[in-house]
């Protein structure tokens, strides 16, 4: 399949991880106008550095400025759009049309993407938008195939854009204000609590008088009526991609490293080999919600997640490769092993999924230790593989 393969990226070291599980683009924030204000982000200094860096792998880095904009938002707007086509960005994602018109003032030259936030689910607001002059559009996710088939037909020479994997919000793709009333976090200026994620519950009033709580329960399975179930195209790759697709986009600039190489080497390996069950069962390893193909597929009533938050996945994240050579590697430890355990390599290399028993571990100063317990502290290991760098360790449950 001729498309790209577009990852989330919290801060530098996501961002890394990202390029080297096999994304073709990253979308970072900068530390003002995104929608994930409590990711780490990126100072103008590190969108620089990072965006070279991209570049240097033939890869591309897209900038979420995707906040629904204010008066007093808009000077600095403008100068945040210049420094952004001065540094070389690649695009900015862009929801609000104001925002869209200060960009096309600021940096004409500088390629715009319709957000997901701006609720794009008809081929009249995709021409809309090129007519605008928007370079991609970033679709809804409550659009089916058949309906993103009509779209590309209808505007053929715009480049449409489509999330496949991760979290999906409870509302109308992403416009909720749940947590401006309980928490006073606006989330549509990226400080969201992330409310619907949390167990309910409902107080009976009578009359006027409380009466206490009740139960709400569906089907004696929980409480989590507001959260959503994960999405997961996997297996429908070849059939977004005929839809007119040319962006297959994971969610997640808030989740782990483990998370996004997990994901991400999935993903690569399905869109360079196709879908197979190392695939669908490497989807079940990093932390999720139960699964969903959500409106892709046509109408669809099972898109809660009514059991729990979510999962903790079949793997634990272990640690991060740092060096490798012959015979050992030297390691970041992110979870507590020990020696006799058997670890797992997570790597887009062929070394995927080989694993191995930990017979030897040492701290920097060459104390032997049988228990790995230091958070972040470096150890070398025994290892019988040429790891490298970037290279993941976990631990089968």
């Amino acid at each position: 399949m001729n498309v790209e393969l577009l990852a989330p990226a919290g801060n530098r070291a996501k961002l890394n991880t990202a390029l080297y599980f096999g994304a073709d683009a990253a979308y970072v924030g900068g530390k003002a106008f995104s929608l994930r204000s409590f990711a780490d982000n990126f100072s103008y200094e590190e969108l620089e550095s990072a965006i070279k860096f991209a570049h240097s792998l033939g890869k591309k880095i897209y900038v979420t400025v995707n906040i629904f904009a204010k008066n007093a938002d808009m000077p600095e707007l403008e100068e945040y759009f210049s420094r952004l086509a001065s540094i070389g960005a690649d695009a900015a994602i862009i929801s609000d049309p104001g925002v869209f018109y200060a960009c096309r003032r600021a940096a004409p030259d500088l390629p715009v993407h319709v957000s997901t936030q701006a609720n794009v689910t008809n081929k009249y607001a995709v021409k809309f938008w090129k007519e605008l002059g928007a370079a991609r559009v970033i679709l809804a996710r409550e659009l089916s195939l058949s309906e993103i088939a009509e779209i590309h037909a209808f505007v053929p020479d715009i480049e449409l854009e489509a999330f496949v994997h991760g979290a999906m919000c409870i509302s109308y793709s992403g416009r909720c204000l749940l947590s401006n009333y309980l928490a006073g976090r606006d989330s549509n200026r990226g400080e969201c609590v992330q409310a619907c994620r949390w167990n309910w519950q409902v107080r009976k009033n009578e009359t006027g008088t409380e009466s206490g709580w009740m139960n709400v329960e569906e089907d004696e399975r929980g409480t989590y009526i507001f959260n959503s179930k994960d999405l997961n195209m996997s297996a429908h790759l070849n059939e977004l991609a005929n839809a007119g697709v040319c962006s297959f986009k994971i969610e997640g600039r808030m989740k782990s490293e483990y998370y996004l190489a997990t994901v991400i080497n999935a993903y690569r390996r399905c869109i360079d080999g196709g879908y197979s069950d190392i695939v669908e069962r490497e989807l079940l390893t990093a932390a999720h919600r139960d699964y969903t193909t959500a409106y892709m597929l046509g109408k669809n009533d099972e898109t809660v997640n009514y059991t729990d938050s979510q999962t903790k996945g079949d793997c634990d994240y272990i640690a991060n490769v740092l060096e490798g050579k012959e015979g050992c590697a030297v390691v970041e430890m992110r979870g507590r092993f020990k020696v006799g355990e058997r670890l797992e390599v997570l790597s887009p290399t062929d070394n995927f999924g080989k694993s191995f028993v930990v017979e030897r571990a040492e701290l920097p100063d060459g104390t032997e230790v049988d228990d790995c317990k230091r958070v972040q502290e470096h150890y070398t290991i025994n290892c019988p593989y040429i790891l490298h760098e970037g290279d993941i360790l976990r631990r089968r449950k």
